[in-house]
């Protein structure tokens, strides 16, 4: 004899209802109610780069590749263009789909090459004045605020050898500004010129002095767009530039190293250490340089023994020397987390890499015709759903409310989950997308097949309905896990193997199959449990899907057979005592 354990549907769907309310509660404490669309349906500009050979002989690495990728997106969410998607795409092509419309200006910002150049800091100002603050009316004036002084950096470069790492972090906003150069100021505003002065006429940059014209245009710069674009990282000539939080901005001197000087970049902890820090290789000639290089630069006296790492007039660091460093070898130590050590070491390592792209090509895309793509997939899903619906009526009768339930909470679901990724992890839904949350209509409407039509068998088998429901569950249960575990198997692996818009169709497939386990464990089971024990499901109404002429059985289990009894005929027995 079979035995059931005793089911709890209500909890399961109270469950459920708290996992929805809270959905939506997120969605209404982020203000977050649509979700957001690809560039295939808002419409913009996809750029397709593919780079040349390495300029010493050789191909693209992957590695290459993929920090080239990071570099332009650095460049192109700099440019003010929010949410670019940007892919690698085979050995040597790299898609970039930029919203909004086509601009020379951004092509070829994307497609130009990163340079990176060490520089000596000569000064450095917050990028922005202090506000003055407001005086307050009281009865004995105070004095004036004394200049603030600026706080000196901590993170150093030392020869290659384990030290003793002193408190400090690698980014230059958060080292702090280095204690400028007095330099005279001059009594009448100077005009500001497009670009600094040149330096000496040596040409060795360890000698170069900013001038006065030079002084008073830095004072004058900004850390915006306009004054930035205005800059040319021309290694020949001093450099204004900012750090990436556009919180600082810095007077560098000419290039005193390039990027290819460097020949290996590692981040890492030293043996018996506890912090983070960048380990520097230099080449043979680098060496050299870098010899002189941090001989000068620590004669300049502390708080003034400063260079820059500058990646596109950029400033990505601003280690101190305290000391000339031989060997080729170095380490900038700081309290370097495990991220800023690593993007740190990658900048050093590949931004110098002299990758050029060329554009292969550049297409626009128009969001009128992205709308209308989006009108056709739309009914083309609404006419499926409503062909499954119309299905589920005819063949399960009353059952078929089951599946527009479960359906219409999977959607709800689904949409809430799409909305939110697209505010956390920046998920946005495509045309592929659409098309995977389309086909998701089958994999749900499938798992409430295989669940029914065990009930069914069940019932057909002699077991009562309330019997069926939970004995054919435990057997579909097993056969629906393993439908959608090859459903998401399939999802993973096209993700992972697939580009472009295809890995958004994955992902929605893979996301819709996970909230279809949960629908039929968490909804549509329940329900049933609970319809089984109403008298329209439980005594095999006829439009109920479960009576016995729909079943093609005489009765179902647990009715009374009806019994036929024997027609009354006239007696014929003769009476006692013999015939009359």
């Amino acid at each position: 004899m079979a035995t059931t354990t005793t089911s709890r549907p209500g909890r399961l769907l109270i469950v459920l209802g708290v996992i929805v309310v809270l959905l939506f509660g997120i969605m209404g404490l982020t203000k977050t109610w649509k979700p957001k669309l690809g560039l295939d349906l808002r419409g913009g500009t996809t750029i397709t780069l593919t780079a040349n050979s390495l300029a010493g002989g050789g191909s693209v690495t992957a590695d290459q590749l993929n920090e080239a990728k990071n570099i332009i997106s650095q460049r192109v969410n700099g440019a003010g263009v929010a949410e670019a998607d940007i892919t690698t795409s085979g050995a040597n092509h790299i898609n970039v789909a930029v919203p909004g419309a086509t601009q020379d200006a951004l092509v070829k910002q994307v497609g130009q090459t990163a340079l990176l150049y060490f520089r000596v800091v000569y000064d450095s100002q917050a990028a922005a004045p202090a506000p003055v603050p407001t005086p307050t009316p009281t009865g004995t004036p105070k004095p004036s605020a004394k200049p603030t002084t600026t706080p000196k950096p901590s993170t150093t470069v030392k020869p290659g050898t384990p030290t003793t790492t002193p408190k400090g972090r690698a980014w230059s906003s958060v080292l702090g500004n280095a204690t400028p150069t007095p330099t005279p100021k001059p009594s009448t505003p100077a005009a500001t010129p497009s670009t600094p002065a040149t330096p000496a006429a040596n040409g060795d940059p360890l000698k170069y002095t900013p001038d006065a014209a030079t002084q008073a245009a830095f004072a004058a710069f900004k850390c915006d767009d306009k004054d930035i674009a205005q800059q040319n990282d021309d290694p020949n000539k001093p450099l204004f530039s900012c750090d990436r939080q556009k919180t600082t901005k810095f007077l560098l001197g000419p290039a005193i190293m390039k990027g290819t000087d460097l020949s290996d970049a590692t981040a890492g902890i030293p043996q018996g250490g506890f912090q983070w820090q960048v380990n520097l290789k230099f080449t043979g000639e680098g060496g050299d340089k870098f010899l002189d290089a941090t001989t000068a630069i620590s004669q300049r006296g502390e708080g003034q023994n400063l260079f820059a790492i500058v990646l596109d007039g950029e400033t990505i660091s601003t280690p101190s020397v305290a000391q000339p460093i031989p060997g080729g070898q170095a380490q900038i130590t700081g309290t370097f987390t495990e991220t800023e050590a690593r993007d740190l070491a990658n900048v050093l390592k590949y931004g110098a890499l002299p990758v050029s792209f060329d554009i292969s090509s550049v297409e626009t895309v128009s969001p009128q015709l992205g709308g209308d793509q989006l009108s056709a997939g739309i009914w083309a899903g609404l006419i499926g759903l409503g062909l499954v619906v119309i299905f589920s009526f005819l063949y399960y009768r009353g059952l078929g409310i089951v599946v527009v339930a479960s359906l219409a909470t999977a959607g709800v679901l689904t949409g809430a989950c799409v909305i939110l990724l697209g505010k956390a992890i920046g998920f946005t839904l495509s045309l592929a997308g659409i098309a995977g949350l389309i086909v998701a209509v089958g994999i749900t409407a499938d798992s409430f097949i295989i669940y029914f039509e065990r009930l069914r068998d069940e019932v057909r088998e002699g077991r009562s309905l309330r019997s069926s429901v939970e004995t054919g569950w435990a057997r579909a249960k097993h056969t629906i896990i393993a439908a959608d575990s090859i459903s998401l198997l399939a999802a993973v692996v096209l993700y992972v193997l697939a580009i472009g818009s295809v890995k958004g169709f994955a992902f929605t497939l893979g996301l819709t199959t996970l909230i279809d386990l949960l629908i039929v464990f968490m909804f549509t089971k329940p329900l049933v449990t609970l319809l089984a024990r109403t008298d329209f499901f439980g005594h095999g109404h006829k439009l109920s899907g479960l009576d016995p002429e729909h079943l093609g059985v005489e009765r179902l289990p647990g009715q009374m057979k009806p019994t036929v009894r024997p027609r009354k005929t006239p007696s014929t027995r003769k009476p006692v005592g013999g015939e009359v």
